[in-house]
């Protein structure tokens, strides 16, 4: 089965094309003769080795021919052009955050995490708190993390925030952290590398979860993080092998076929969530409306500086609990799930899950692929339903 070349390198896109052309050549091989443009999923614990461990593969914790393939896609994504950057696959998004929060800090060291990022974080902090860590939050808006900095050893950035959609000015703070000795990891996952890339913006990681938009289709769990190749990603490396969280080939796979699609639903699905914002604008049962592509977003400003596309969530207030569990139950094209950036439309009550604070009735909507008329129709008439 055709892997990468010898060198690890394939027919890498020109540093100028279009994100089109990028993300449908991102990450294959040199083509071989009657072999397949993007070869199959690779499943192999370990790996022919006579004599001295000097090849690549070697054993299939540490490293699998699908994954070097998608890793370098995804290098090419978030650092387009960039030499020496250097992607690690991961078998979830937590895998991937965790690798860089546990990699990087020791007992004594200080960490700066938003005080508004993903609902999981809270856990995060009581795991790094038993390790003897200090950690210091802030919200993502007016960057306020910047009054926090001093001895922080990692700052963590969740640009745009979830489930707010709140926006900072990662570089204003990256050079703040920087100038203060702390390294600076931004959780890129709501954005995409066709919203936002990170390192362009002199954050030292690049983080995600590929389960969401990245993939797109809701059945794979996959993360990843791509940084400067050196110490800190060698780190990374580390404690990659050790904790074993590595991602199956056949979700490498699946991931990296369907990143040949990624241009094509950002680009529905950044312009259907516009349109659906600027449709609840005119709505009086919803409050707190956040879209960092509306003009007149708190965040817009800074995210038109930094962002290329604003992504596929939308999110809103509904006037109470039972408003906003009518308003889901109306709802007939969007599924009533967790998680966002699927085909598949999805929205949820985020306060069902008590990580968040959010209202009782803020809503978390994923715009998908349906036909953006449709879909806009389809919540309008769910908020008539659900007034009656």
């Amino acid at each position: 089965m055709t892997g990468p070349t010898a060198d690890g390198r394939g027919a890498r896109p020109a540093e100028n094309t279009g994100d089109g052309t990028r993300v449908v050549r991102a990450g294959l091989p040199e083509p071989v003769k009657y072999e397949p443009t993007l070869p199959g999923p690779v499943f192999a614990a370990h790996f022919h080795l006579p004599g001295e461990p000097t090849g690549p593969y070697t054993y299939g914790r540490d490293e699998n021919p699908t994954w070097t393939l998608l890793e370098r896609a995804l290098g090419e994504l978030e650092a387009p052009g960039r030499d020496g950057v250097e992607t690690l696959a991961f078998a979830s998004g937590m895998a991937a955050i965790s690798s860089v929060l546990f990699s990087q800090l020791s007992s004594g060291d200080t960490v700066v995490l938003p005080s508004d990022g993903y609902q999981v974080f809270p856990l995060v902090r009581a795991q790094l708190e038993a390790y003897g860590i200090q950690v210091r939050t802030a919200p993502t808006g007016g960057d306020a993390q910047l009054d926090v900095l001093d001895g922080a050893r990692l700052l963590w950035i969740e640009s745009p925030s979830n489930p707010g959609l709140d926006v900072c000015d990662i570089r204003r703070l990256v050079e703040a952290a920087h100038a203060r000795g702390a390294l600076v990891a931004v959780d890129n996952t709501l954005a995409t590398p066709l919203g936002q890339r990170p390192l362009e913006l002199g954050a030292d990681f690049s983080v995600a979860s590929g389960t969401k938009q990245l993939t797109g289709h809701g059945d794979v769990l996959l993360g990843y993080v791509t940084g400067q190749a050196g110490a800190a990603m060698t780190a990374v490396r580390r404690w990659r092998k050790i904790v074993g969280a590595i991602p199956g080939p056949m979700e490498a796979w699946l991931a990296h076929r369907s990143i040949a699609t990624l241009h094509l639903r950002v680009e529905r699905q950044s312009a259907t969530a516009l349109a659906l914002a600027e449709a609840l604008r005119t709505r009086p049962e919803v409050s707190g409306l956040r879209y960092p592509g509306l003009p007149d977003d708190p965040a817009h400003k800074i995210a038109s500086q930094q962002m290329r596309r604003y992504g596929c969530v939308v999110s809103f207030t509904l006037p109470t609990r039972a408003r906003a569990e009518r308003f889901l139950e109306e709802l007939r094209l969007v599924d009533d799930a967790t998680s966002f950036g699927g085909v598949r439309s999805t929205a949820e009550r985020r306060g069902r899950w008590g990580g968040d604070a959010v209202p009782e009735g803020f809503i978390r909507l994923s715009v998908g692929a349906e036909d953006p008329e449709d879909l806009v129709a389809d919540v309008l008439r769910a908020l008539e339903e659900s007034a009656r």
